[in-house]
């Protein structure tokens, strides 16, 4: 294996929201004790209403990226709209699940908006697909489900949404060894997928400090 595929380790979180759909992760990637990178990408916008948190090998994630939001445009070149949550979502559970013999060792969030609404899914290696209000995934996740069980409510803003996935992935970030070095966030609504700046994160985590 090449250094990147060993490269892992990861938190990640999407909420659901009434305005929207927010998703976020940290950025260290870690190759067992060794912090092997601090800027890695785990956010990646496949389209305009829809974006994909990576968990996992990095070399795997990557990949599975590029594949998804290739077939994503062809489906819009083709047809002339958007690709559903929906039908985005068991694309890259068949892709996943077609390949039993060496299973992507991945798992992912697919976030985003269409015609019925604000949708996250849960991507497992084996091409389990899960919708839920609130997912998160990686070493991490123990972490982040303890803040999001007793802060997450039905029908909360964007802008309560991008606090809860600050407050949730600093949690993690203080006692997950595998999560660090920042935040990587996004929103997703009808205005499409909008990358959150550095500035705005850390005004939240001041926020979140005091």
């Amino acid at each position: 294996m090449v250094e990147k595929e060993l490269k892992k380790g990861t938190t990640t979180v999407g909420l659901v929201c009434k305005d929207g759909v927010v998703l976020a992760t940290e950025m260290r990637a870690t190759m067992g004790n060794l912090i092997g990178h601090k800027t890695t990408q785990k956010l990646f916008k496949i389209s305009d209403n829809m974006g994909l948190t990576v968990a996992g090998l990095v070399g795997d994630a990557q990949m599975l990226a590029r594949w998804l939001s290739a077939e994503v445009k062809l489906y819009e070149l083709k047809h002339g709209t958007q690709m559903s949550l929906k039908a985005a979502s068991t694309l890259m559970a068949n892709i996943m699940n077609g390949r039993r013999y060496m299973p992507f060792w991945v798992q992912l969030l697919l976030g985003g908006t269409d015609s019925e609404g604000s949708h996250v899914y849960s991507l497992d290696a084996a091409g389990g697909s899960i919708p839920d209000k609130f997912q998160t995934t990686g070493s991490g996740s123990p972490f982040v489900y303890g803040v999001l069980e007793d802060r997450f409510k039905e029908n909360m803003s964007v802008a309560e949404g991008k606090k809860l996935g600050v407050r949730a992935l600093t949690a993690a970030m203080k006692r997950d060894s595998a999560s660090g070095d920042g935040i990587s966030m996004c929103v997703i609504d009808s205005k499409g997928f909008q990358k959150v700046s550095e500035e705005e994160i850390k005004k939240i985590e001041t926020t979140l400090a005091d």
